[in-house]
Formats: structure tokens, C-alpha cells, sequence
């Protein structure tokens, strides 16, 4: 279960704003990277974020390139997922192979501030501020797996494959 507040973004957060390429000499020193994430659409967020949070967004969160660095410095941030309406596929497959779940979801029930309950096995969602419920695509069994491991890399170190 994942628990935390909702930061609210718009359409279109492009890995630029996620990661700015103007920090793009830090991508060896990614907790100092981090400190940037997301300052771009929102200048606050990197100081405001507690472990847990969520970053919630409308269409196409992580379009542009495919900056690895992108998902993982927001899961340094100590973003728990992310929550989109719909997501680039690149953004989404380098997010999950950190262990950070992109979950695509109609996101226009979740305000700025909201506190959220997240079932990752179920596939739901509960915004504990307004009491709507919101689910999610299934989540295939192997992802999971990946994600409680932490991502791609533990996840073949421990088992070596992707048989279940």
C-alpha cells in the first residue's frame, strides 16, 4: 500500500521539465540532480515532496527524450509513483525498470494537496481527501515483481530471468 499527497501537474511534462537540461552536467551526481526535479513546472516541488508522494498529471507525462535520469530522479525525490492519464511509452518502461510505477488513471478527481491510498495488487486507488475511488490498469504480475525488488536490475540479480 502507498500512501502520500497528490502534486498536481498539467498535460505535456516533457522530460525537459522533469530534468532540465540546463543541470544536464549533474547527470553523474544524481541526488544533486534531484534537488532540480521537476523545477521547470513547478519551481517549489524539489523542496516541498516528502517520501511517498505522488506526482499526478494529465496526458502525456514524459514525452521529448529519453533521459533515463528523468523517472529515477523523481523516485530519488522520494516520489512513490506517478499517476497520469496517459504517459510516454519510453518514460514508462525507464519508470518502471527503477521500480517507479507510472499508473495510468483518469486524474481529474485528484487535486493539488490530496491525500492518496494506493493498492498497486488491486489496482485502486482512494483519494482519502474527497472520497472518490479511481482504479487502474492491472499491473501484470512480473512488473510487480520488479517494482518490490526496486527495479530491473535487483529484479535479474535476484532471479536471474522473468520466470514467474
Amino acid at each position: 500500500m502507498l500512501r502520500g499527497k497528490a502534486f498536481k501537474f498539467g498535460d505535456n511534462i516533457s522530460t525537459d521539465l522533469i530534468s532540465p537540461g540546463r543541470y544536464f552536467h549533474l547527470r553523474s551526481d544524481l541526488p544533486e540532480l534531484a534537488k532540480h526535479v521537476m523545477e521547470d513546472a513547478d519551481p517549489s516541488f524539489a523542496s516541498r515532496v516528502k517520501p511517498g508522494d505522488f506526482v499526478v498529471a494529465g496526458k502525456d507525462f514524459g514525452l521529448g527524450s529519453s533521459r533515463e535520469h528523468a523517472p529515477l530522479v523523481i523516485k530519488m525525490a522520494g516520489v512513490s509513483a506517478v499517476l497520469a492519464k496517459t504517459a510516454a511509452k519510453i518514460f514508462f518502461r525507464n519508470a518502471f525498470n527503477i521500480g517507479l510505477p507510472v499508473l495510468i488513471c483518469d486524474t481529474d478527481k485528484i487535486n493539488e494537496g490530496d491525500e492518496l491510498e494506493i493498492d498497486l495488487t488491486a489496482g485502486t486507488i482512494k483519494n482519502l481527501s474527497t472520497g472518490a475511488e479511481l482504479t487502474f490498469g492491472k499491473i501484470p504480475e512480473v512488473m510487480l515483481k520488479i517494482l518490490n525488488e526496486g527495479g530491473l536490475v535487483p529484479y535479474i540479480k535476484k532471479y536471474g530471468d522473468f520466470a514467474l
